[in-house]
């Protein structure tokens, strides 16, 4: 029985919400938290960088996740595959919650904690690509950049929960409490958040397009490299600047203002609201991409966010509230301007037996090389010159490699999904 389209959209947005949720909310412990818990003989630059380290082992296990997802939900369907990423991700994150520190088990402790950002990492890996192509194979060819636009509003959505309840408890509680139990209550949260997101996902239909579409008889990475190599290629540098400016918006921004004596409340407070605007007009790009294309969008996004980051650390440097918020609020808006078309552009790009594989691998390759490294070149930068100055110019060198290839591509917008021709 077909599904309706919002019901899938409803389906896959919560998924990918809770899933982000634990995925940024290891990122912001990592800043907050975690250089005291699991790394306590480092400095605290040293610390942070140690625990920002573990946070880059999850995005190394993404393209692993990507190529295992991607290559059985090209075979099997998308449906299943996004129940199996659900539940893993759930049980990583519920685990570090429950997990003894250095002070009880020693080194043991990070150990552990690594062993499960992998895990994560591995469910996010195959997460993203089913997600976004459930519902971009569900919707019409007009409106495709636009229902498939909302699932990517579940990265900001999962950041939004993320860091307000964070924020919550850093509001309602001593800094040693939370440092002592508090930290651990988000991650236990998410045992309740992914029977929510299980229960939704297992009521949806299979996509309608990978069922119609004839099997393939080799692997589907064969496929992508023999005709599809290009399309990884401009994947990767697609994401380079949207990754990595979202990565230093949302998530360094919290130890660059630890590192100026910004209270933690302030800069989270300031993600907080900027994110919500984030949510809400993600889909807005993504329906304008229907209208005007989406690679004028994608374009005006890399180079918006690589003039702005120039701007973005002085009015952080202010420690003004206000100032925070706006510098994180329009730097994510420029961010929106690249992720909104981006779900729509990455599906078709690829035909649908090779579609999960081509757009998981191209996705999460560019995960390593970006949103990995952003945070640790990001406080390695930091630490050497002590200016933020080196940071920015990284983020302008990064939005030149994403014009570089969004300028080199061709146009997707009308691409028949089924047919692989354009319809208009």
């Amino acid at each position: 029985m077909a599904t309706s389209i919002k019901k899938i959209v409803a389906a896959s947005l919560i998924g990918t919400t809770i899933e982000w949720y634990d995925f940024f909310l290891y990122g912001s412990a990592a800043a907050l938290v975690f250089n005291k818990l699991f790394f306590p003989d480092s400095d605290p630059l040293t610390g942070t960088l140690l625990s920002f380290l573990t946070y880059a082992v999850g995005f190394v296990a993404r393209p692993l996740g990507g190529l295992v997802f991607g290559h059985f939900g090209d075979r099997l369907g998308r449906k299943t595959l996004l129940v199996v990423s659900l539940l893993l991700m759930g049980a990583a994150t519920f685990l570090i919650g429950c997990l003894p520190t250095y002070e009880s088990l020693g080194p043991a402790a990070a150990l552990l904690l690594t062993a499960l950002r992998l895990v994560q990492g591995f469910a996010l890996g195959g997460e993203w690509g089913g997600a976004v192509l459930i519902v971009s194979e569900h919707g019409d060819n007009a409106r495709r950049g636009f229902w498939a636009s909302w699932p990517q509003a579940g990265a900001p959505g999962g950041n939004l929960l993320a860091t307000g309840v964070l924020a919550a408890l850093a509001a309602w509680q001593s800094d040693e409490a939370f440092l002592s139990w508090g930290w651990r209550v988000p991650f236990l949260l998410s045992g309740v958040l992914v029977l929510i997101g299980l229960w939704i996902r297992l009521s949806i239909s299979e996509s309608p397009v990978f069922q119609q579409a004839p099997p393939e008889e080799r692997a589907p990475i064969v496929g992508v490299l023999k005709h599809h190599g290009k399309d990884v290629i401009t994947a990767i540098g697609a994401r380079m600047a949207e990754n990595i400016s979202f990565y230093l918006l949302t998530v360094f921004v919290i130890t660059y203002a630890k590192a100026n004596q910004i209270p933690n409340s302030t800069v989270l407070n300031a993600v907080l609201i900027a994110s919500a605007i984030h949510f809400v007009t993600i889909p807005m790009w993504g329906a304008l991409s229907d209208r005007v294309g989406r690679r004028p969008i994608y374009m005006a996004g890399a180079a918006g966010i690589g003039i702005w980051i120039f701007a973005f650390f002085p009015l952080v440097d202010t420690g003004n509230f206000l100032a925070i918020t706006l510098a994180v609020t329009v730097g994510l808006l420029f961010h929106g301007m690249m992720y909104g078309p981006q779900a729509a552009f990455f599906s078709e790009l690829f035909g649908t037996r090779m579609r999960y594989t081509g757009v998981s691998i191209g996705a999460q390759l560019s995960a390593i090389l970006a949103g990995a490294l952003a945070p640790i070149i990001a406080v390695a930068l930091l630490q050497a010159y002590s200016s933020s100055l080196p940071i920015s110019l990284y983020l302008g060198l990064a939005a030149v490699v994403t014009l570089t290839a969004i300028i080199t591509s061709r146009e997707t917008q009308g691409r028949d999904l089924a047919e692989g021709v354009r319809t208009r």
